[in-house]
């Protein structure tokens, strides 16, 4: 079992069902999230016979890198391998506040949005809570920086693997453990209600992304097949919920696809679905994916963004980082599995 996917509170039931000092949790949580020690062994303040049982119960996942690329600008990416062989990517990159890490939430991806290379291979399976928490630890201790930021827009749907990501996001943030400020995850979403009133319920003060994409339902659609099981309304209306509940602004990502749903038009019906409530938009060109959609360039974006700004929208266009190493999510696996 993945021993780093369990609370302390947790732990403390284990070493308390052992008849061992609820103090050996805070130990074991310590060594696990502060030191990052991935060896048993080497946690010394524990007893001998303590060490024994937990290597021969458990497991402290390891995130092996099997492929590293850097950018000019400074952005690397991993190819990341658990014990399974199974891969996914993580990308680190510098920005003024810091090191921002984007984590992957599952090896492959089932929500089949067109422009994404992630879910080209179907989904294979989700990542512990553990695994994830591996990929942020190994991408620190390879920058050689402490992370400052996380976001979950990796290679996954987030709200797919529910439970676990929440998981990762109460442990990373545990004051005892990696300290992550609550407001520095970004959690990225294709847009699964259920769970994102489930989230919005649990009040937690992360910051939701949306990956809108289409401002017209039959486009979003066409490039999006989860827009048919949850229209386009109904997941502008939860947005609205999700604000009202916790207080925070929703982000929309909005990937450029030039002369699908960059037009006037779409610019018109963008503002009515985002006005009136906090939120913000994130436009992005489009990088080119394989599928019949070509990359876009930062210009055409930020003539949509502009459009959207002459409206009274908040926009603005992401920062491009590591276009020379397809730093894209399920770019670099996608290759390494086809070869």
């Amino acid at each position: 079992m993945d021993i780093c996917r369990l609370y302390k509170a947790e732990l403390k039931e284990l070493f308390k069902e052992r008849g061992e000092p609820s103090f050996r949790a805070d130990q074991l949580f310590e060594w696990l999230h502060r030191k990052r020690v991935s060896d048993f062994e080497r946690m010394t303040n524990l007893p001998a016979s303590t060490r024994v049982w937990l290597a021969s119960e458990y497991s402290i996942p390891s995130a092996e890198c099997v492929r590293r690329q850097v950018s000019s600008d400074g952005t690397e990416k991993y190819l990341f391998s658990f014990s399974d062989g199974n891969c996914v990517e993580t990308v680190a990159m510098r920005y003024e506040h810091g090191l921002s890490v984007c984590v992957s939430t599952q090896v492959g991806c089932r929500m089949g949005c067109r422009f994404c290379a992630s879910t080209q291979n179907g989904l294979v399976r989700s990542l512990t809570a553990g695994e994830m928490l591996a990929e942020v630890y190994k991408a620190s201790e390879l920058f050689g920086e402490p992370v400052d930021s996380v976001v979950l827009m990796g290679i996954g749907e987030p709200l797919d693997n529910f439970d676990e990501v929440i998981r990762f996001y109460d442990i990373l943030t545990d004051s005892s453990g990696y300290n992550l400020k609550n407001r520095s995850v970004t959690l990225s979403t294709c847009g699964l209600v259920p769970e994102i009133l489930r989230l919005a319920a649990l009040k937690k003060q992360l910051t939701l992304s949306i990956s809108l994409h289409a401002a017209f339902p039959e486009k979003r659609s066409s490039i999006m097949p989860v827009n048919l099981r949850y229209p386009l309304d109904e997941l502008i209306d939860t947005c609205r919920q999700y604000v009202a509940l916790t207080g925070r602004r929703v982000s929309f990502e909005y990937t450029v696809i030039h002369g699908f749903n960059d037009s006037e038009e779409d610019a018109d019906r963008l503002t009515q679905l985002v006005r009136g409530f906090q939120s913000h938009v994130n436009i992005i060109p489009v990088n080119d994916a394989g599928r019949g959609i070509s990359q876009a360039t930062r210009k055409q974006a930020e003539s949509f963004a502009d459009k959207l700004t002459a409206r009274g929208v908040n926009a603005t266009v992401r920062r491009t980082l590591g276009n020379d190493i397809s730093a894209a999510c399920g770019q670099l696996r996608r290759d390494t599995v086809a070869n």
